[in-house]
C-alpha cells in the first residue's frame, strides 16, 4: 500500500493485525519459513473476514526458536528481541492513530513471550492488545480429523493447513512421520505435566517433525482453518463492536 492508500483505510480500521511466525527447522517436508509464511495466509483471510475494520501488518518472520538451534537453518529471536520489536511496531502504529491490536501468532514457541509482552505494551504504550494462535481455537476439526497423540510441529495438523494455505512450502516426495526418541525428560515437560521446563526439540525428534505427515490432507486443512477463522472473527467482531456485512 501506498501512505495515501493507508490513509483511506484508517478511516474505517479498527484494529491491526500483525501476524508473527518464526524460521525455524520443520523436519524433512516443510520448508524453514513455513510458520511465517501460514500467519501472512491466516492474516489475509482474517482481514478479507474483518474488512473494512482490519489493517493488517508486515509479517514478523522471525520468533523465538531457541529449542530448534541444533537443527540448521534455524534463526532465534531472543524473547526481549521479539518484545523490542513488537513494541516499536504498535508504536509507530499508534503514532497513525490504531490503538487495537490482534497478534496472529503461529509458532507455539512466541506464545509464552507473547503473554508477556501483551501486559508490558498495554500499560508502557496505553493500547489494547490481544493475541492468538492461528489455529488453535479449531478445536472440533482439530479432535475429528487428527489421530496422532503428539502432534503440533510439521505434523498432519500443520502439513494440512499448509496443503491449504499455502502447499509449496511441501516437500511432497519428503513426508515423513516424527522419528520419535522413546526415551528422555522430554515426556515429563510437554504441556499438560506437573513440570514445565526448556528441551532441546531433537530431544524428543531424531527427524524434527511429530504426529504423522503422511494422514494430511487439504480437506482436513481446510475445516481447521476455516474454523479457526470462524472463531477468532466472531471474537474480535464482538470485542470491538463491528458489523461486518460488506462481502469481499
Amino acid at each position: 500500500m501506498t501512505w495515501k492508500e493507508v490513509e483511506e483505510a484508517l478511516q474505517t480500521v479498527k484494529f491491526a493485525i500483525v501476524p508473527i511466525g518464526a524460521h525455524e527447522q520443520h523436519g524433512p517436508h516443510m520448508v524453514e519459513s513455513c510458520d511465517a509464511v501460514l500467519a501472512e495466509k491466516m492474516a489475509i483471510k482474517l482481514g478479507q473476514r474483518l474488512y473494512p475494520f482490519a489493517i493488517i501488518t508486515p509479517t514478523v518472520n522471525m520468533g523465538v526458536s531457541q529449542h530448534h538451534l541444533h537443527f540448521p537453518g534455524t534463526i532465534s529471536l531472543q524473547p526481549t528481541t521479539l518484545i523490542s520489536l513488537l513494541k516499536d511496531i504498535v508504536g509507530s502504529l499508534k503514532e497513525h492513530g490504531i490503538n487495537k491490536f490482534l497478534w496472529l501468532n503461529s509458532h507455539g514457541g512466541n506464545q509464552a513471550t507473547l503473554s508477556v509482552a501483551s501486559m508490558i505494551l498495554t500499560k508502557e504504550l496505553n493500547v489494547e492488545i490481544y493475541y492468538a494462535k492461528t489455529t488453535a481455537s479449531a478445536k472440533k476439526a482439530i479432535q475429528s480429523s487428527i489421530t496422532s497423540s503428539l502432534f503440533g510441529h510439521s505434523c498432519e495438523r500443520e502439513v494440512s493447513e499448509a496443503l491449504y494455505l499455502a502447499p509449496e512450502l511441501i516437500r511432497h516426495d519428503q513426508l515423513a512421520k516424527g522419528d520419535i526418541q522413546e526415551e528422555g525428560r522430554w515426556k515429563q515437560l510437554r504441556p499438560g505435566k506437573a513440570l514445565q521446563g526448556f528441551y532441546y526439540y531433537e530431544e524428543m525428534t531424531h527427524n524434527g517433525c511429530i504426529g504423522d505427515a503422511t494422514k494430511a490432507s487439504r480437506d482436513i486443512g481446510c475445516d481447521i482453518v476455516e474454523e479457526a477463522l470462524d472463531n477468532i472473527s466472531d471474537e474480535l467482531q464482538k470485542l470491538f463492536q463491528l458489523k461486518t456485512d460488506i462481502s469481499v
